[in-house]
């Protein structure tokens, strides 16, 4: 009978939560005289915090009144994580703001997983905030959402499982102390949530080392003759994108081990902009650039040439169109529209207009330089150069198409 591993013997302890306190900006910390940045950077100066840091005055609001049951070892109860992610307004009046803009049961759907011993998959074409929604849910359950395994082909079984100082591996032989816990098995241990992105682009063999994990929630360390077993509050949340089928798909005995949850793009153009809207300013804060509401006319504009484009008809249904070979995603839009808020900031008055989104939504749409480039100049001369208000909009694209 293999020893059993104190929850507490393996790896560090993750920092906990960061308070309110500690996002703010310190004014005295400045670069090394070489340039470099200092080693103890605030998390307000860092160009993309975790979401526990970023956020973390709105999780302190929610924790404070939160009145609800928690499962073990949980920050939230699963009622006050779904009020984290869908946004709303405390009995105190602070207002929490949406994380995730999609249908309220899905969120629930995802939360009520996470609080049985059922581990999350979240599936879907690429942009649907697959691995947003992944990070904030491990943010508001565990207040850590950096047990994190990035899926590659090259992805290999020691990144799931544990790995080896193989210094102290040569001196010492296996021990403990030559041990070095990958980070499902620091979750395990731990009672946190860990995270796996993009689980179909990892190797097969290496996939189906979280069988036993997440059937027996046991690792077993056969070098040491031990085991790793998890502690309540263990669960883990993977991402997948379903335009990858066929390149690894996940085993029948994988996929039963999994709660599925499909995200779907958004609805309407509404929810759309709303969402680009959100991130494009988030993103736009931490970079300095101009406000995004005196953009709002050109991010509606981006919105209505994916989503016209990507569905293969025009909105009011009458013109049907032929699609591109990209997805055209949400994440995509956001990526179109900052890149033409540095635009206008860099090179222009700071009022983002049709001649800077412009070269961004053509590199999103000709990724096939035949096939798209043709589907692309039929939509501006069928459909763009015809609509209304749009004639700034169509010289733009006709001039970075040329």
């Amino acid at each position: 009978m293999p020893a059993t591993v104190e929850p507490t013997s393996v790896g560090p302890t993750p920092v906990e939560a960061a308070s309110v306190e500690a996002t703010s900006v310190d004014a005295s910390v400045e670069p090394g005289r070489d340039g470099s940045a200092p080693s103890d950077v605030p998390a307000t100066q860092t160009l993309r915090p975790h979401a526990e840091d970023a956020f973390a005055a709105e999780l302190a609001a929610l924790a404070a009144q939160d009145d609800r049951p928690r499962p073990a070892r949980w920050r939230l109860s699963p009622w006050a994580v779904a009020l984290y992610l869908l946004g709303g307004t405390l009995p105190d009046g602070t207002v929490i703001t949406p994380k995730y803009v999609g249908p309220r049961r899905i969120v629930e759907v995802a939360v009520t997983t996470l609080a049985t011993d059922r581990a999350l998959l979240l599936l879907g074409v690429p942009g649907t905030a697959k691995t947003w929604l992944s990070e904030h849910l491990a943010a508001a359950v565990s207040g850590d959402s950096t047990l994190l395994v990035q899926g590659t082909a090259g992805t290999p079984e020691e990144a799931i499982r544990y790995g080896w100082n193989y210094a102290r591996l040569l001196a010492h032989g296996p021990s403990r102390d030559a041990l070095v816990p990958s980070p499902v098995m620091r979750a395990m241990a731990e009672g946190r949530t860990a995270r796996v992105e993009e689980l179909t682009r990892i190797p097969a063999d290496v996939q189906d080392s979280l069988i036993t994990i997440l059937s027996e929630k046991t690792l077993p360390i056969p070098e040491l003759g031990e085991e790793v077993q998890a502690v309540r509050g263990f669960n883990l949340i993977a991402t997948a994108n379903d335009r990858d089928r066929g390149v690894n798909e996940l085993s029948s005995a994988l996929r039963r081990r999994f709660n599925t949850v499909v995200l779907p793009l958004p609805e309407t153009p509404e929810a759309e902009v709303e969402i680009v809207a959100r991130r494009v300013d988030q993103i736009g804060r931490s970079l300095d650039l101009p406000a995004v509401p005196e953009g709002v006319d050109e991010i509606r504009r981006v919105v209505t040439v994916f989503r016209e484009l990507r569905d293969g008809v025009t909105a009011d249904g009458r013109t049907k169109l032929k699609s591109p070979s990209g997805t055209l995603s949400t994440a995509e839009a956001i990526s179109v529209v900052t890149n033409g808020l540095a635009l206008a900031a860099h090179f222009g008055d700071g009022v983002l207009r049709a001649g800077d989104v412009a070269a961004g939504i053509l590199g999103a749409v000709v990724r096939d330089p035949a096939a798209d480039r043709v589907v692309w100049q039929e939509y501006l001369e069928t459909v763009v150069r015809e609509r209304d208000g749009w004639q700034d909009f169509y010289r733009a694209c006709r001039e970075v198409t040329e």
